[in-house]
Formats: C-alpha cells, sequence, structure tokens
C-alpha cells in the first residue's frame, strides 16, 4: 500500500474464491533463528516477505550469517552454531517473534549487543525473559525503562546445570524464546537445561509450533504438562535440508471470515487439517456462530450468510486464551451478530503492537457497536441495522486492526481504514488480495 494515509472502502455484498495464503510469521522468524544456528546448510520455501521477517533477515545478516536474498518465499541459510559477530547493534523494529527469540540466544551466547527498537516495541515487556536468562547466568541490562527494551547484552557465566523459571501468563513468546535458545547450552556444556513456567501459560498452541520445529532440526523436548521442560546435554540442531513455511493461519482467519459474512465459498490453502498452527481453530468459532466449514489436508473453505442483506451470525461467549490474535477477528465479526458478544481471556492483547483492547473497543464504537472492556475481555454489542455510523478507522499501527477492518465494508456505512500500509509488518499486499474477493 506504500505510504497511502487512507483507504476508502467500497461497500460490497459478497465473497467468494481462493486465496494462497502468504506464508505464517511465527513459523517463518522461528525457522530463521533455527536455520542460523543449526549445523548445515537449511532451505527454506514459502517465507513470508514481511517488514517482521526482514527484520529478522537483517540481523541475521549482521551477525554474520550467510543468508542468501528472499526470492519468491525461498531463501538458504548457511548454519553457524555461533554468531561470528559478536558486536552489534540491532534495529529490531517492532517485531516481537524476532526481538525475544534473538535476545535469548544472544543472551546464551554471550557478547556485546544492543537491541532497540519503535518507541512501541520498547512499551513491549520483555522483563519476565531477561528476568529467566539472567537466572541462567546471562548479563542482560536495561538501556531505558526496567523491563523493556532497549537491551544490552554483555558475556554472562551460565550455569552448567541450568535450571530457571518463567512467567507463562503475559506472552508464550518468552517461553518460546527461551525454548529455541536452550539448545545452545546443553549443547555445550553437556548438561540438561530445564525451564519450569511459573502461573498460567498462555497461547499454548505457540508452543507446540516451537516444539514441533524444534523437532524437525533434531531436538526433542522432554517435558511435564506446560509446566516443565527438559532440553537434555548435548542437544544440539541439525538442518533437515530443506523446510517449506505452511500459510499463516492467523491471516487465513480475515479471509475465513469474509466467507462467513460475504455468503463464499471462500477457501484458503496453505493450512488446513494437518496445520501446526493452533490459529486454524478460528474455523470452529466460524461454524459455532452458524457458518459451513469444510477442511482439507491443506485447506479450509467457508460458506456463510449475506451479512449485507441483512443475515445475521449467531452471538459467541468464547475463551480466546488459545488463539489471541484470530480471537480480533471475531471482535470485528461481532458486527454482525444476533446479540450481544463476549470475549473472554484476552489479556495478551494489552501488551501487543498496541493495547488491542482498548484499539478494538474504540474502533468498534465509532462503527456504532456498544462496547464494554475489562483487563483480559471484551463485550460487544452490535448496532442495529439503522444505527451503524460513518467512520474512519484508526490502525494504531497494528496490523491485525488494518485487516479485522475490512470486515466493515458488509455494513451500510462508509468506512475509511488510515494508515492501510500498517499491513506491510505481516502480508503488503492484503487489501489488493481482498478487493479480489469481495464485489458489490
Amino acid at each position: 500500500m506504500g505510504a497511502l494515509p487512507y483507504l476508502d472502502l467500497p461497500r460490497v455484498r459478497q465473497a467468494q474464491g481462493v486465496i494462497a495464503l502468504p506464508g505464517s510469521k511465527s513459523i517463518s522468524n522461528r525457522v530463521l533463528l533455527l536455520s542460523a544456528i543449526a549445523e548445515g546448510t537449511t532451505v527454506i520455501t514459502g517465507l513470508l516477505d514481511s517488514d517482521d521477517t526482514r527484520v529478522m533477515l537483517g540481523a541475521l545478516r549482521q551477525l554474520g550469517v550467510q543468508v542468501s536474498d528472499l526470492d519468491a518465499g525461498r531463501v538458504t541459510v548457511e548454519g553457524v552454531r555461533r554468531f561470528p559477530v559478536e558486536s552489534a547493534d540491532l534495529f529490531m523494529g517492532n517485531a516481537g517473534t524476532a526481538i525475544r527469540p534473538l535476545t535469548a540466544a544472544l543472551a546464551l551466547m554471550g557478547g556485546d549487543y544492543r537491541l532497540s527498537g519503535v518507541p512501541r516495541m520498547h512499551e513491549r515487556p520483555i522483563g519476565d525473559l531477561a528476568d529467566a536468562l539472567n537466572a541462567l547466568g546471562a548479563r542482560i541490562d536495561y538501556l531505558g525503562q526496567p523491563g523493556y527494551p532497549p537491551l544490552h547484552i554483555g558475556r554472562g557465566e551460565i550455569a552448567a546445570d541450568a535450571v530457571t523459571r518463567v512467567q507463562g501468563s503475559v506472552s508464550s513468546q518468552f517461553l518460546t524464546a527461551l525454548l529455541l535458545a536452550a539448545p545452545l547450552q546443553a549443547g555445550r556444556s553437556g548438561k540438561p537445561v530445564t525451564i519450569e513456567v511459573v502461573g498460567e501459560l498462555i497461547s499454548k498452541p505457540y508452543i507446540e509450533i516451537t516444539l514441533n520445529l524444534m523437532a524437525r532440526f533434531g531436538v526433542q523436548v522432554r517435558r511435564d504438562g506446560w509446566s516443565r521442560f527438559v532440553i537434555e546435554g548435548g542437544a544440539g540442531y541439525r538442518s533437515p535440508g530443506q523446510i517449506a513455511v505452511e500459510g499463516d493461519a492467523s491471516t487465513a482467519s480475515y479471509f475465513l471470515a469474509l466467507g462467513a459474512i460475504g455468503g463464499g465459498p471462500l477457501r484458503v490453502t496453505g493450512v488446513g487439517a494437518d496445520s501446526i498452527q493452533g490459529d486454524v481453530a478460528f474455523a470452529d468459532t466460524l461454524a459455532h456462530m452458524g457458518a459451513n466449514v469444510a477442511y482439507g489436508p491443506d485447506w479450509i473453505e467457508v460458506t456463510g450468510v449475506r451479512a449485507a442483506d441483512g443475515a445475521r451470525l449467531k452471538a459467541f461467549d468464547t475463551d480466546f486464551n488459545l488463539i489471541p490474535d484470530a480471537a480480533m477477528t471475531a471482535a470485528a465479526l461481532a458486527l454482525y451478530a444476533d446479540g450481544p458478544c463476549r470475549l473472554r481471556n484476552i489479556g495478551s492483547w494489552r501488551v501487543k503492537e498496541t493495547d488491542r483492547i482498548h484499539a478494538m473497543q474504540t474502533e468498534l464504537e465509532k462503527l456504532g457497536a456498544q462496547v464494554e472492556s475489562g483487563p483480559d475481555w471484551l463485550r460487544v454489542i452490535p448496532p442495529a441495522q439503522d444505527a451503524w455510523r460513518d467512520a474512519h478507522i484508526g490502525t494504531w499501527d497494528d496490523h491485525r486492526m488494518a485487516m479485522c477492518f475490512s470486515l466493515a465494508a458488509f455494513g451500510p456505512a462508509a468506512v475509511r481504514i488510515l494508515d492501510p500500509g500498517c499491513v506491510s509488518k505481516t502480508f503488503p499486499g492484503y487489501f489488493d488480495v481482498y478487493a479480489s474477493l469481495v464485489s458489490a
């Protein structure tokens, strides 16, 4: 979208077609790091081309990893086990999936590194991860507000029999970062690394992605439920040679939602019944709302109602702890429900690209919805047909806000999306693809 200040969405009545999803952001950045610290050369296909993956690619190159130019989702990474460059200033943008695992890897290697990002990144907590790493003997200091980037990583003394604890209730990315980095220490010391989770672990499906990918690179993690994870001494990553990145299941939610309110059928390819991503469960939410959902191994298809003609989806009251990103799409769909909708257990929204609970409430109210919120919940009463209001939708520098509110074009109001280019974080071509699937 370039730097367009806004995009006016024409009112639409139907949505149908087939969309091949871009690669998963979560998988892309995990695979890039694993390939960099694994023994051997890895050819990655289906890699997402977005701001966040380019941040990770840039950081790896800066650290001395040989990475080919990204070409049509394909990139070759020469693994190094240990980064050749031991002193660097790394700018991580607003890419949580890049800064957190890199912080862990660099801390366990030791060196002289500074990690910073955009102002919002300096408001996103990282203290629980830093505490867990420092407890292992790493040396991480805050260069600004304690508990938040920017960070300085120095040379610590990592304990041979390494045991640490990490909070599970703020972000699953802290545990993911520790898990991804732990084999660096376990391989070096020959001793196991144990990670214990304090409190309730959120977003468990994202940990499943991490464990699945670690196994693809030759490291099996011993676990006691969701509370204790052990990486055996002597563990080390080995390249699988080639690895394909699944389509992005969080991104799939916007297109599946289009099928649910635009009649459909709308099919996404790249994720399906065999996906390792938890966000495919969003399709179950659509089924509970009354849409028809069909699956294949690598596709999902939704046929739904015609919301523009006044048809309504069923209201929901759902715990979205496991799929917080896709839950944002459900909040936008609440505009077309037949009664109040409640989203529960979404506290992690508060520490994402923006405070998503506050942002979602603000923008839904502009359209005429009545919205209540709490620390970890949102309740949306959809507007009556004659209560919709024209709105300029703020996107809060958050790609998911922009994509969610494209669904508002099925209502009777005029909708303008401000700063549509923020979708480049995960899907630069989103609005072009969206336009190809909808019609009046």
